[in-house]
């Protein structure tokens, strides 16, 4: 080659995607937008120049995010990655855990499990606490009856706790609805491991050092050790090799070397796993002559 190439890289975003005018913009708007829910909450009442004024500093705090937004895009950014730029993690993890936990109710009712498409087996793990959540969904439903009579009196509070109340009802049921359709698989040589919509730990069959099956009704705190109890009871114990990482809800690392589990059936997940460690391996295909 006669010349040398010189390829130009994408120009990448500062450190902070939001400068200092609008961090400072958030400092303010975000305190005073609580500030007056909390005035329209408790009844005080607001002057409609303070509440215009707040309108208008919170259109201004949506058109600086999103022109900060398009700014990113334009800077090469996949959706994902403006989003982290724009998002603490610990918020875009926990608002992604919510999402979950609602389109499980989706799921649930169109019948329709998780990650099961290219499973060996699946074993689901929710029967035994079908009745307590049940019966939890019964009482929130109640309290939300009982709320909206108590504080019909009351528009402005009855229609913020109604929105909560129903959301909570939403979220008993979506919490129940994450573990049935998402229950444990084994594909491809991995177990993989869920619970509710937060857990999901894959571990390679050649990482498990013992399975057992070992009913447990009480669970200590350890490192190094996740227990994933259904009913208050796990069933199966898993001992690895060498640790893997079980993120926490919000995202930090969580190395564990112990994993014990609950299966509606924990004879024939134990089975399948045993089956699966102890299967000689598959003959390499021959080539034809």
């Amino acid at each position: 080659m006669t010349t040398t190439e010189v390829q130009t890289p994408h120009p990448q975003p500062e450190a902070s995607a939001r400068g200092p005018a609008l961090r400072k913009l958030c400092a303010v708007a975000v305190p005073a937008q609580l500030a007056l829910a909390v005035c329209l909450f408790s009844g005080v009442p607001v002057p409609e120049i303070v509440l215009l004024g707040a309108k208008l500093l919170l259109l201004v705090l949506l058109g600086a995010e999103a022109y900060v937004w398009l700014r990113l895009r334009r800077l090469g950014l996949s959706l994902r990655q403006a989003l982290a730029r724009l998002v603490p993690g610990r918020v875009a993890r926990y608002v992604a855990h919510e999402a979950r936990i609602m389109a499980s109710l989706v799921r649930w009712i169109a019948r329709r499990p998780h990650g099961v498409g290219e499973a060996d087996a699946v074993f689901p793990h929710a029967r035994d606490q079908a009745a307590m959540m049940y019966g939890l969904t019964f009482v929130c439903v109640a309290e939300t009856v009982a709320l909206s009579f108590l504080l019909a009196r009351w528009p402005v509070v009855h229609a913020v706790l109604l929105v909560v109340d129903v959301y909570t009802v939403l979220f008993v049921l979506g919490m129940h609805a994450a573990t049935v359709t998402r229950p444990h698989v084994l594909a491809g040589g991995v177990l993989r491991i869920r619970q509710t919509a937060h857990v999901d730990v894959r571990v390679p069959l050649t990482q498990i050092a013992a399975v057992r099956r070992q009913t447990l009704f009480t669970h200590t705190k350890k490192n190094g050790e996740l227990n994933l109890p259904i009913g208050s009871q796990t069933s199966l114990t898993v001992e690895l090799t060498e640790p893997v990482d079980a993120p926490k809800l919000l995202g930090a690392p969580r190395l564990v070397q112990v994993i014990r589990l609950h299966a509606d059936d924990p004879k024939s997940l134990y089975d399948a796993v045993t089956r699966a460690r102890t299967a000689p391996p598959a003959p390499a295909p021959q080539d034809a002559d």
